[in-house]
Order: C-alpha cells, then structure tokens, then sequence
C-alpha cells in the first residue's frame, strides 16, 4: 500500500486550501485503491516549533525525524515512509501561515547535517505545494514557502507548484470592512477561475498517485 500525506496549513475547515486539498487527495484516490491518503489538518493540533533540543543531532544517535514528543511526532514519522507528500497553505503577510513553518522547522532541521550541510531525509518522494492568495498573478507579493522550499527540494526531491490567485477571503463581504476590495471583482475571478483551480488540484493529486504507482 502507497500513502500520500496531505499537510493543511490553513485554519478553515471550509474555504480555499481546504477545498483545494480535498481535490487532490480526490485525484490520488482516483488513481488506485492501493493509495492511502490521510490528510492532516495542523490547526486541530497541539504541537510547538524546533525546540533546539539538538536530540537528532547526537553523535551515534543522529536521526533524520524530529526526536522531540508531542501531538506532531507521529505524524513526522508518517511521513518519513510516506510515499507522497502535498503541503497547503494560505499566503499570510506574503508567507505561509505561522503553524506551517512551524511545522516545517520540526520536519526539515533533522534532514540538516551540521557536518557538511547536506540534507537528506530518510526517503525521496513526491512532493507537491500548493498556495491559496488574495494577490494575482500580477500583483503577488508572495515568499510562498522561502527559505523551506530548498529544504525540501534537496532533501526530497523537486516539487511540483499549484497556486490559486485572487481567491474569496470570505463568503459575504458586506459584512466585513473591506473596501479595498471588489467583491464584484473577486466574484467574476472566482466564476472564470475557480473551478479551473480545483480541477488543477484534482489532476495534480492524479499525477502524483500515477507517478508513486509507475
């Protein structure tokens, strides 16, 4: 059995990355009954960032999957067997949200050899990042995953980038001071866009399934 683990940065259960992520882990199921697919939702968690406990970094004991305990550890190694793994977040202050990079610290400094500053991760794997946003692709302003992506590019392999621009912020905007958006704007995006964005999501889960199962 193959597994794919869906990571969800966002704190709404019903809006874009959510529903973004569910498309995908549609996808991959689409593909083969022999593709489990577990997606985790991080704001339902308990769980803190790198505690430079420096526990991966004991000499005989060096481990590439974060040694500290809490709600997050199991799932660390999850996906140090996983076969697939698909990162979602909104873009907040032109980054990923705050337990996102947190939960990347945890995953990413174990990979990180302090001896020659290669990173290697206990397995490669499919990887797949996907961005929600408020910004177009003309007006952007997003780091995205920064700094982290080279993590998991060297130490899993090159990912693949999904993003939908301009999406809702909310469902009704007169209730909300924000008159620095069109909601009639935001709404004819959404309509010429957003079922194209969810089915990219659906063929990016696809081919990652059909990619693990080759």
């Amino acid at each position: 059995m193959k597994k794919i683990i869906i990571i969800d940065g966002g704190p709404r259960k019903n809006m874009n990355t959510a529903a973004m992520l569910q498309k995908i882990a549609e996808g991959a199921q689409s593909v083969s009954e022999d593709i489990e697919v577990k997606t985790v939702r991080l704001y339902d968690m308990n769980y803190k960032g790198c505690m430079s406990c420096m526990a991966c970094k004991i000499k005989g004991k060096a481990s590439n999957v974060c040694k500290f305990k809490d709600e997050l550890t199991p799932i660390l190694e999850e996906i140090a067997g996983a076969d697939g793994l698909v990162l979602g977040s909104p873009i907040y202050f032109a980054d990923v949200t705050g337990l996102m990079r947190t939960f990347l610290e945890r995953l990413a400094f174990p990979w990180l050899s302090y001896n020659d500053y290669s990173m290697t991760a206990p397995k490669k794997m499919s990887v797949l990042l996907i961005e929600t946003m408020n910004g177009t692709p003309e007006r952007n302003n997003s780091q995205g995953y920064g700094s982290m992506e080279y993590c998991i590019t060297a130490a899993l392999g090159q990912p693949e980038h999904l993003i939908a621009y301009n999406t809702y912020q909310v469902k009704n905007y007169d209730r909300y001071e924000l008159a620095g958006f069109s909601e009639e704007a935001k709404r004819q995006w959404r309509g010429e866009h957003w079922e194209q964005d969810l089915q990219k999501a659906f063929d990016a889960g696809k081919r990652m399934a059909e990619k693990i199962m080759s």
